[in-house]
């Protein structure tokens, strides 16, 4: 019997990590990539056209947070590399471990169905069998607008932030961002250096504003070291220092967050509150109507604009699977692990979470999961108890995090902690009773 044929969509940082932890397993291993190169969202010129990388994105983890375990970023790079330094860092990596050379790139992946014992997945060159399946197609792919739309009609020009490339689009004009993440704050600053009067910032909800420095270092740096602790202890711990560097965000005239940290998604950026505080990004509520060239606001007030840039998040979408395999919604899909889908683990995810730390170690540690499963040497619970964990965990999420995705949630440092603990309890499983190959299993 040969070995256990493996199909990787996607050659994101999520994809690499995969194909470098099946090949550590000799398995047989073929990612599936639509653009021209490694890199996925960081890939900013990428031949398929759907990263979001823009010309100022740098990683708002430090790289001694974001790196994979198994491939330290350089030490002579700053503390926060930019998005051209991590595609270079991810075509690295794949070089490495000789993942390059097992990546079909211009391969686009239509369709993926259960047929009899195999998987079949589908690009334009054909079908291939394989005996496993693993997702990594990233989510920030399909941009998501407002919806319902704003009552009104808007004259000017509207973009999503998936579109942002660099500041000359707005050079001379009046420009508002609306949204309250990592990019809306990235791109109102780039704005305002070009900009006809100062870029307004408008958003309906609140979020905590953490500055890339604390107290002098990296501020996710003691994250690792307050793990330990509950995160209603670690997040009174976090927001006190945070209130003390810089305040809150009412402070800069930005809306109240709407929940503590830990709980909604931080923004990181040094750059933001000096260009509040400056005058060069003026905050605003959120938006009433549209009005020809004018936005009015919640609290009555209007402003001419030329330029409406949505920073709004974007959908998870996997089109290649139909609702069998996904539900209605694949925010809501409850995987094992956050990996391991609960009908048949044969088809898994690495990727498909909201992390509150970086994505890459996150990826690392589930592509391992992934593996060592196929590989043998890691057994899953019964179906019951993967259900039941499933269930604790979605339960713990809605507490924490509410109604905001909250399947895909995971805690960063909790969950890195504990896949090592998982593999072991994997391995002592496989031991105890032994499974059959998985093309036996399938």
């Amino acid at each position: 019997m040969g070995s256990t044929k493996v199909a990787v969509i996607g050659a994101g940082a999520a994809g690499l990590a995969t194909a470098k932890a099946l090949l550590d397993h000799d398995l047989d291993v073929t990612v599936l990539e639509r653009g021209d190169r490694v890199g996925g969202l960081w890939a900013g010129d990428d031949s398929a056209g759907t990263s979001p990388a823009y010309d100022s994105l740098h990683l708002n983890t430090s790289k001694g947070r974001t790196q994979f375990v198994d491939h330290p970023m350089p030490e002579h790079w700053p503390d926060y590399p930019s998005a051209a330094k991590v595609a270079g860092y991810l075509a690295d990596y794949a070089h490495r471990f000789g993942v390059t050379e097992r990546i079909r790139f211009g391969a686009e992946v239509t369709a993926v169905r259960r047929a009899g014992t195999h998987w079949e997945v589908g690009t334009a060159a054909g079908t291939e069998q394989y005996d496993a399946v693993v997702v990594a197609n990233g989510h920030n792919r399909d941009p998501k607008w407002p919806s319902p739309g704003y009552p009104g009609a808007f004259d000017g020009t509207q973009l999503h932030a998936h579109d942002h490339c660099g500041a000359d689009a707005y050079r001379d004009r009046r420009v508002l961002v609306v949204g309250m993440g990592n990019s809306a704050m990235d791109i109102a600053v780039d704005a305002s250096h070009v900009s006809r009067g100062p870029v307004l910032l408008s958003a309906r909800h609140g979020s905590h504003i953490v500055p890339k420095y604390l107290f002098g270092r990296p501020a996710d740096a003691t994250g690792g070291a307050l793990a330990v602790l509950p995160w209603r202890i670690r997040q009174a711990v976090a927001q006190t220092a945070l209130r003390l560097a810089v305040g809150t965000p009412e402070r800069y005239g930005l809306p109240k967050p709407a929940g503590g940290l830990f709980q909604n998604h931080p923004t990181i950026s040094d750059t933001i509150l000096h260009r509040l505080t400056h005058g060069e990004v003026e905050a605003r509520p959120g938006i009433e109507r549209l009005d020809g060239d004018r936005v009015l606001f919640t609290d009555g007030a209007a402003d001419r604009v030329d330029v409406i840039v949505w920073a709004t998040g974007y959908h998870v979408t996997i089109p290649f699977l139909d609702g069998r395999w996904t539900g209605d919604d694949p925010e809501t899909l409850p995987l094992y692990q956050r990996v391991f889908h609960l009908d048949d683990p044969t088809l898994s995810f690495v990727g498909l979470m909201q992390s509150t730390g970086a994505a890459l170690p996150v990826v690392e540690a589930q592509g391992k999961l992934v593996a060592a499963h196929l590989a043998g040497r890691y057994a899953l619970p019964t179906p019951a108890q993967q259900r039941a964990h499933v269930e604790r965990m979605h339960a713990a999420a809605v507490r924490r995090w509410g109604a905001k995705r909250p399947m895909m949630r995971i805690d960063f440092d909790q969950y890195t902690a504990a896949v090592p603990r998982e593999l072991r309890a994997g391995a002592r499983r496989a031991v105890a009773r032994p499974t059959p190959t998985t093309k036996a299993a399938i």
